[in-house]
């Protein structure tokens, strides 16, 4: 905030400060508009002609505007949009047609009205390496690379982007290694410490620091004199059982042989509607608000999950054929964008991605359209989403039955590569509000482009009407789609001991020592 406030301080008077003395005159640039996110969704509204919008239920079962949780009502488009058929009304008979004229038209109107355009002109990115540690991760050793993308902002330099993301490789694996990019905190997993002699010239020399900034410590450190204020942590336990499913996924991860990436989603755009003049949406926008079919953060993430795999793909230690992308809640949604709009990603792990990610727009179960078009929720969308949510408005009004296109076909964008859809149970905190049902239905309706490509689907009738969810532990994991709901909550970690041999076995790769 204060750096905020002093860039907006600064600006006002004519010039900005850029790193260790530069000065960019501001006057050559677009002032920044600093909206709240309130402010910023009624420009949104006032753009596209919205008078009022539906509010969104609620998630408490005992308020009066809660969400549906009746099956018997929940679908009142049951009609899915035609994923086989193009808009001129021709059938789509082979994977010709798919790639020529059918995905195009899906991408355009998934763009357009769901999730925003990526613009013309984005900057492009320059990967450093700012770190690079050599560690142990219980008993298995790793090369940890802290890595930073310079996103080029001269054509407006009010605002910096910087890429943070963190890649671990196990180093006692032969060749490049795939890779499970990871929405989430970069961190190093496990930092190399000093050694013993290393730690005693620091004590040494952190203690004259001490006593020359404060004389009266040299008697605390006399009467203490094996005291040694600098510690560190525990070695590596050679002694560790291997990782089991139980593992933290990364350490299972690395135990299969492969490497994992985690992308700071923050670090590319701002998970709020008041970043959307700054970040990356920002930045391409010169500071200024969005127009209806610009981008939103959840297209912006997948953006820069891209930028992450152009430096994977220089990374010698990383099959960069092999790389996959990961994300819960939120994260889950942006997983799946990005794996249906960016298509050098071979696979995809969805957790619990709910609205907006792999469950029907036009269901009426749990969290609604309504929520993400409301000032909350509505930065992940494009604009235009608004429209779906509007009550009343210059067009009169929409729901999500006027969509033209559903979640079903951003899954099928993601055929023939391979696509897992997970979820847990809403007795462990995977909320009833995030409509498993509803992803089921469309996972099941997804799976003919999957056919048509020469892949298998999840394995059962493509009748999204009838079909019924499997039990619980129930993996449907014969085919490049797959689902699986687990017995835990809010996260996919309990399937990674299903997701990684699945994807191992279709991609092909046994780990070699």
């Amino acid at each position: 905030m204060k750096n905020l406030l002093t860039l907006l301080f600064t600006a006002s008077i004519g010039h900005i400060a850029i790193g260790q003395g530069a000065k960019i005159d501001s006057s050559k640039y677009p002032p920044l508009v600093t909206f709240t996110a309130q402010e910023d969704h009624a420009n949104m509204m006032q753009q596209l002609g919205i008078q009022q919008l539906r509010p969104g239920p609620s998630g408490n079962e005992s308020a009066p505007n809660h969400a549906n949780y009746d099956e018997s009502i929940a679908n009142p488009c049951a009609q899915l949009p035609e994923l086989l058929v193009t808009n001129s009304g021709k059938k789509v008979t082979s994977a010709d047609m798919w790639w020529k004229q059918r995905r195009p038209e899906i991408v355009e109107d998934i763009e357009t009205e769901m999730y925003g355009r990526l613009p013309k002109n984005i900057p492009t990115v320059t990967w450093e390496v700012k770190i690079t540690d050599r560690e142990f991760v219980g008993r298995i050793p790793v090369i940890a690379k802290q890595l930073v993308g310079h996103v080029d902002n001269s054509a407006y330099p009010l605002i910096n982007v910087d890429i943070n993301m963190m890649l671990v490789v196990p180093t006692n694996v032969k060749g490049p290694v795939p890779v499970l990019m990871m929405f989430g905190r970069p961190s190093f997993p496990s930092p190399a410490q000093p050694s013993n002699p290393d730690m005693e010239t620091l004590n040494e020399a952190f203690k004259e620091m001490m006593i020359r900034s404060n004389p009266e410590v040299k008697e605390i450190f006399d009467r203490y004199p094996a005291y040694t204020p600098l510690t560190k942590l525990p070695g590596p336990n050679f002694f560790a059982p291997p990782p089991t499913g139980d593992s933290p996924p990364t350490e299972q991860l690395l135990a299969a042989g492969w490497g994992y990436a985690t992308i700071e989603p923050a670090s590319i755009q701002a998970d709020n509607g008041a970043g959307l003049t700054r970040g990356i949406i920002g930045l391409v926008n010169k500071g200024q608000p969005r127009k209806p079919e610009d981008w939103g953060s959840l297209r912006a993430w997948a953006w820069g999950a891209a930028r992450g795999l152009d430096y994977l793909e220089t990374d010698t230690l990383v099959d960069a054929k092999k790389v996959g992308i990961e994300g819960v809640s939120r994260y889950g949604k942006a997983a799946l964008v990005t794996l249906a709009l960016e298509q050098r990603f071979a696979v995809g792990l969805i957790g619990s991605s709910g609205k907006g990610g792999a469950v029907l727009h036009r269901r009426v179960f749990g969290e609604a359209v309504e929520n993400l078009t409301g000032s909350g929720e509505y930065h992940w969308m494009a604009g235009n989403y608004l429209k779906y949510g509007a009550s009343k408005a210059t067009f009169s009004s929409k729901t999500g039955c006027d969509l033209p296109v559903d979640s079903h076909q951003l899954i099928a964008l993601c055929a023939p590569r391979l696509t897992f859809i997970s979820y847990g149970i809403p007795e462990k905190g995977d909320a009833k509000w995030l409509d498993q049902h509803g992803s089921y239905m469309a996972t099941v309706a997804a799976g003919p482009a999957f056919k048509l490509l020469g892949v298998k689907d999840i394995g059962v009738s493509n009748n999204y009407q009838t079909e019924q969810m499997p039990p619980v532990l129930t993996g449907l994991l014969h085919g490049e789609l797959a689902w699986r709901q687990h017995d835990g909550g809010h996260t996919d970690a309990p399937n990674f001991q299903y997701f990684i041999p699945w994807a191992s076995s279709f991609l092909k790769y046994e780990k070699a020592q």
